[in-house]
């Protein structure tokens, strides 16, 4: 499994554990490209979640669609190995 896999396994892991409903978006030619890798409902709330690994960073995509559901209203987080406590919180004050 790659490092990027290990964090999406932890993802959904704390995912599952606070009942969040959540998928994956499938990239394909017929998606949006930046789309993030988690797109969640917890509580009424619209969060989205691009996991990373390492000192990997978000294309300019990314950073677009995270942008666009932030002016929308909703929250948008940037989850890796060292920051998974913060996905804890987030969903402990939703």
């Amino acid at each position: 499994m790659t490092p990027e896999g290990r964090v999406k396994e932890q993802v959904k892991a704390v995912l599952k554990e606070f009942g969040v409903y959540y998928f994956m978006p499938r990239g394909t030619a017929f998606g949006r490209a930046g789309v993030p890798d988690f797109v969640c409902c917890h509580k009424g709330k619209f969060l989205a979640i691009e996991t990373k690994a390492g000192k990997n960073r978000c294309t300019p995509l990314q950073i677009r669609e995270q942008e666009e559901i932030l002016a929308h209203g909703g929250a948008s987080l940037i989850i890796n190995e060292t920051n998974m406590p913060d996905l804890r919180r987030v969903l402990e004050a939703m």
